[in-house]
């Protein structure tokens, strides 16, 4: 047996009452060691948990790169009102910045930090991720960059009209 430490241990009155009741005096400690020895063998350690996480995102990798060959080879396609880009969003900025480009269809960075008010560096992370987090997800991005001109604007972000669902702001 491997060397013991000493562990102390509160709980309620009642449980002491039980467990004294039910083991005795002698014994307690061995049954509370087998007790802790057993619940841990049911818990995942966190190595198996990490191995598993690791896992999951080759997965989600290996999915995204058969997304895009099949979106590049037109055999994944999408059609309107299939894709809803708010699924994309995970606060209110993000939500703010998609209902401004469902409604102008397109706008730079600078005129969507002016219209919601916030930094615009915010703005241009923030759609880089929806971007990223789209593509890894759909095979192709629900929000794209021109840097030339569309639509008589000069590197903005669009949305992707060809996968988006239709959205009528109230």
């Amino acid at each position: 047996m491997e060397e013991t430490v000493t562990l102390t241990v509160r709980v309620p009155r009642s449980l002491y009452a039980e467990l004294a009741l039910r083991i005795p005096e002698g014994e307690r400690s061995t049954f509370i060691r087998e007790a802790l020895m057993e619940k841990l063998q049911r818990t995942p350690s966190a190595d198996k948990l990490i191995e598993l996480q690791k896992r999951i995102q080759r997965l989600e990798e290996e999915i995204s790169r058969i997304k895009n060959s099949l979106a590049d080879l037109e055999i994944l396609t999408f059609t309107r009102g299939e894709v809803n880009p708010h699924a994309f969003c995970i606060d209110e900025i993000d939500h703010k910045i998609i209902n401004y480009l469902i409604h102008y269809r397109g706008a730079t960075t600078s005129e969507i930090a002016e219209a919601i008010k916030v930094n615009r560096w915010l703005i241009l992370n923030r759609l880089k991720r929806i971007r990223s987090k789209s593509k890894r997800q759909l095979g192709k991005p629900i929000v794209e960059y021109h840097a030339g001109q569309k639509a008589g604007k000069i590197k903005a972000w669009w949305l992707n009209e060809e996968i988006a669902e239709e959205q009528i702001e109230a």
